[in-house]
Formats: C-alpha cells, sequence, structure tokens
C-alpha cells in the first residue's frame, strides 16, 4: 500500500461495540477535515463476539464508508473462530465461551432455547447456520489478515518476528503474542495491531498496540498516521 500522500486511521478491536464504533468513526471524519489527499480507515480485525451488537458492526462496515474515504477491513481471530464453526469445524461450545454467545444474541438467537427446544445438537447448530445471513458470512470470508507500506504493517495481533512478511503464517498474524512482544529482534517496520488488550495505547519499540477492549471499556482506539507522525483519537475522549 502507498501511503504517499494519504492520511491513514487504524481502529482496534471492535468486539459487536456499534455505537464506540460510529462515535469513533465521526471523530476519524472531523479530524480528516484537515486533510487533503486519500483518506483511509484500517480495520484491525475482531469485529463479532463479546459486545452486544455483533450483527450492527458487520452490516456497519458492509455499508459505504464515510464520504471520501475507503475503508479496509482485515481478519481478526474472531471472525476465523466464527466462520470455522459455520462450517463444521469448529464446535459449539468453544465458540460460545469465547464471546459466540453475545454474537448469536445479536442475531435473535438463544442457543440455550433452541437446546431445549430441539435437543439434538445437529439440529441446532442447522437452525443456528440458518439464521446467519449468508451475506455476512460471504463478508468475513473475503477479509486479507495483513496490509503493508514501506514503513507499516497493519495487521490483527502481530507478526512472527525474523520472518519475511510474505513468509508469515496465517495463524501468527491473528493469533501470536508472546514471541511476538518478547523478541530482541528489532522489526524492520512499524507494526500497528490490536488482539492484546491493553489499558492505554502501548508503544513499544516499533509495536503499536490500539486495542482497549471497547467491549468492557467502552474505549474504541484509533491511530491516524500521516507521514512519520501519529494522533490516537478515542470514542470516548
Amino acid at each position: 500500500m502507498d501511503m504517499r500522500d494519504t492520511v491513514v486511521y487504524a481502529v482496534g478491536d471492535v468486539h459487536g461495540c456499534h455505537d464506540e464504533l460510529r462515535a469513533l468513526e465521526q471523530k476519524i471524519e472531523l479530524d480528516a477535515q484537515a486533510f487533503r489527499g486519500r483518506k483511509i480507515i484500517i480495520m484491525l480485525g475482531d469485529y463479532v463476539d463479546r459486545g452486544p451488537n455483533s450483527r450492527r458492526v458487520i452490516e456497519h462496515l458492509m455499508a459505504p464508508p464515510p464520504k471520501g474515504f475507503t475503508r479496509v477491513c482485515l481478519a481478526g481471530n474472531h471472525e476465523v473462530a466464527m466462520l470455522a464453526y459455520l462450517d463444521g469445524d469448529l464446535p459449539r461450545e468453544p465458540w460460545l465461551r469465547v464471546g459466540g454467545m453475545e454474537t448469536l444474541f445479536s442475531y435473535g438467537v438463544d442457543p440455550a432455547r433452541l437446546s431445549n427446544l430441539y435437543g439434538s445438537s445437529d439440529e441446532v447448530d442447522a437452525r443456528i447456520r440458518a439464521v446467519i445471513p449468508a451475506a455476512h458470512v460471504a463478508f468475513m470470508r473475503t477479509l486479507p489478515v495483513m496490509v503493508c507500506s514501506e514503513k507499516f504493517v497493519f495487521v490483527h495481533a502481530g507478526i512472527r518476528p525474523g520472518v519475511a512478511l510474505e513468509a508469515q503464517d496465517e495463524a501468527d498474524l491473528l493469533n501470536i503474542r508472546e514471541e511476538f512482544f518478547r523478541t530482541a529482534h528489532r522489526l524492520d517496520r512499524w507494526v500497528v495491531h490490536g488482539h492484546t488488550v491493553v489499558d492505554v495505547p502501548k508503544f513499544d519499540g516499533r509495536r503499536l498496540d490500539i486495542d482497549t477492549g471497547a467491549f468492557r471499556t467502552g474505549r474504541l482506539t484509533a491511530i491516524r498516521i500521516i507521514g512519520k507522525y501519529g494522533r490516537l483519537l478515542s470514542s470516548r475522549d
């Protein structure tokens, strides 16, 4: 991605927090009025689970971005987990335990009630899968896992240090933590990511973690990057 004459707003993990996403986007629109050139919003993944309105978040991201902006949505591990359940590759309970319950509630589905009505686990799964709109599933399947520029990497969780970007494993890009944070290996580019919740945005070396746990704090964070300069924005400023 060419970031010349471009202002980029990277947004941390939304996790079903539709109101916070709307509030943050409004602040991004106001902030961007001072800039000419391209304007890009990069969503860092994890749109579903945990928060109350996963369905509305997906619908919002499928709709056109704010006027004058391009929006790029990356995959997070929670989208991958949801797809794995819908495809029959992950049992229901592990997904529900990491926030899938709240996602299903947002689609008007109560798994416990379905279990009481139908008993059969296969029947319950079939009815759940029938409720999720095909367009939402298709949207999640198309999400890229990483966007790179000359100086920046935008990714959900991080990268494996010492491995070329083109050789990175998708599982690392979506899930890595300790190996990414504790390495002494110098990163070649700034890595802007979410996945690991921090009380305040954390800038450690060339790692920029902007996941401020919106689903439990109400604070959804973005970082504006133009050239070599950055500025933080929050849904609760």
